[in-house]
């Protein structure tokens, strides 16, 4: 004779801690309604659309200003265009096929900042993801202290660093200095060693820090059952962690390679102030001229150098949603 569930004996304890599981879960519940309501209300929405408009406003008059004629913008806000509109790309032109020595193109500069970018973000990668499987897990002596050192070392100022490593570069890789390429022919004949080394130096920590806490949630039963089935370390990595880490690592190189792109103190510091490796920030900063009388280039080359963050943005989108998300939620 088979049994029901309700005809089963519940005890009064039983009971109860039932129902208060029941209240404490309505409770949540309503508190989360209550939270989603008020972020979802026509009072928010409107905020949020405030706060868009009065964000996007200064970069749309910029945008509107790259097409206007260099005396207009002098002489008129950005505003005006729309009860005197006129229409020129004679800033675009200037910028991008001009061959006068006071505004030179900006193709080389583009090719610059892309060998300085790619390898600025593919070597603290590379780096970082091989550091966080190693602190993740592999248990070696002073992991703990040596992992709390490196996490530390996020809040060195940058500014900090410079002059040591100005020091060193001058020392150990001073231009015109051939045995490196001899060692490494693939290296180009521009210094663009000491900014990769000062771009991989200074995303390390946080590179390391966000990849750890990632790899580390990797549930425990897999990387033992890989084990188990006699997978080295390097298997494990390979197989196994990169394949999970790829939405955090992909994240984790967006923001590195905007970061690069749009940097302009290491780029003044470690490229010596010579054209052959000036990314195209440092180029942006000169175009205004002497005295900021030619500040209407510097409209129109913003926004082309705008082109390949966000192809780079718009490509890895997908990883980076998931990267975001990775970890919000467990099970």
């Amino acid at each position: 004779m088979s049994v029901s569930p309700v005809d089963l004996p519940v005890s009064r304890g039983t009971k109860a801690r039932t129902r208060g599981a029941i209240e404490v879960a309505a409770d949540d519940s309503t508190k989360t309604g209550r939270v989603k309501k008020r972020l979802t209300s026509r009072r928010a929405t409107f905020a949020a659309v405030i706060i868009a408009v009065l964000w996007t406003t200064p970069t749309f008059g910029l945008l509107i200003s790259s097409f206007r004629p260099a005396e207009q913008i002098r002489e008129t806000g950005w505003w005006t265009f729309f009860a005197n509109p006129a229409f020129t790309l004679d800033n675009y032109q200037d910028v991008l096929f001009s061959t006068s020595s006071s505004s030179p193109q900006l193709g080389s500069y583009f090719v610059n900042s892309l060998a300085i970018a790619i390898p600025g973000t593919i070597f603290p990668l590379v780096i970082a993801s091989m550091a966080a499987y190693a602190f993740a897990w592999i248990k070696f002596k002073f992991s703990g202290p040596l992992f709390i050192l490196i996490f530390a070392l996020q809040i060195v100022p940058i500014q900090m660093a410079l002059i040591p490593l100005l020091q060193g570069f001058g020392t150990i890789l001073r231009p015109g200095q051939q045995w490196l390429h001899d060692v490494v022919p693939f290296i180009p004949e521009q210094n663009y060693l000491p900014i990769w080394i000062a771009h991989t130096i200074f995303a390390l920590p946080l590179a390391i820090f966000l990849l750890h806490n990632f790899i580390s949630e990797i549930p425990s039963e897999v990387i033992e059952a890989a084990k188990v089935d006699g997978a080295s370390h390097t298997q494990l990595f390979f197989r196994i962690v990169l394949p999970l880490a790829l939405p955090a690592i992909a994240s984790f190189a967006i923001f590195q390679f905007l970061w690069v792109w749009n940097d302009l103190l290491v780029a003044l510091i470690f490229s010596g102030g010579t054209g052959d490796v000036s990314p195209l920030t440092q180029r942006l900063a000169e175009l205004t001229g002497t005295r900021g009388q030619d500040w209407q280039r510097l409209t129109a080359a913003a926004f082309v150098s705008l082109v390949v963050p966000l192809i780079v943005f718009f490509s890895l989108q997908r990883y980076f949603v998931r990267g975001l998300l990775a970890g919000s939620t467990k099970g």
